[in-house]
């Protein structure tokens, strides 16, 4: 569903939201490689809001230097 990875200075950010097989969907963060938020959703809105919480992270992270990851992609799909 979305997917965006992005680096500064040597440490990279990885932001994941995929739809889970059971119901409802997965959010992951990572910061070097170590989970540092998962949340699962059942619910439709509160996955919008943490999504918007991420795209505004992600946003802040760029105004701040941090480049995408080449491998890295800011797709969203529903």
């Amino acid at each position: 569903m979305f997917s965006k990875t992005l680096t500064h200075s040597g440490h990279i950010r990885h932001f994941v939201v995929r739809a889970r097989r059971a119901a409802g969907w997965e959010v992951r963060v990572e910061e070097d490689r170590q989970v540092v938020r998962h949340a699962e959703y059942h619910d439709w809105h509160r996955l919008e809001r943490a999504l918007g919480a991420i795209e505004r992270e992600v946003g802040e992270l760029v105004a701040q230097g941090w480049e995408p990851a080449s491998e890295g992609s800011s797709t969203l799909s529903v």
